[in-house]
């Protein structure tokens, strides 16, 4: 049975995101689920067994960053690693003050991300995230 440490939440309204993302922590040995809205995840207990939280910051109804303060409000204050297809200073900002594991725009490498969710994994509880842990990871084109 995967422990709390093993398990990756995935929310993304864009289900080819979801799917790739899935695929690729499943292939780095992780268990992984996915939901397609902040409701969505709300209405199930998965947060309360994940690791860490992969959480796109722009979706429809519930943002990524009101997702993130409702679960810390019921106690499933998890690290997250925040993904966005808006990369905006004021992203980077609100990342930066929700302590962000990471801050990846998109498209990112697989490898940041695989990067991005060991080290919050590692975390033996949400720490604050370092200044450089939520820079944009953009590849150079």
């Amino acid at each position: 049975m995967p422990t709390q440490k093993q398990n990756v939440v995935v929310v993304d309204d864009d289900m080819s995101m979801n799917q790739a993302i899935k695929r690729l922590l499943l292939a780095g040995g992780f268990t992984v689920e996915t939901f397609p809205s902040a409701e969505a995840l709300l209405e199930s207990d998965a947060a309360e067994s994940a690791g860490c939280l992969v959480l796109d910051m722009r979706l429809p109804g519930i943002s990524g960053l009101e997702l993130q303060e409702r679960l810390k409000q019921k106690g499933a204050d998890r690290p997250v690693i925040f993904i966005t297809a808006h990369d905006l200073p004021s992203s980077q900002e609100q990342a930066r003050k929700a302590q962000a594991v990471a801050y990846l725009p998109k498209p990112f490498p697989g490898l940041n991300l695989m990067a991005a969710v060991t080290d919050a994994l590692a975390c033996p509880h949400k720490r604050p995230a370092t200044s450089h842990s939520t820079k944009s990871t953009k590849s150079p084109a």
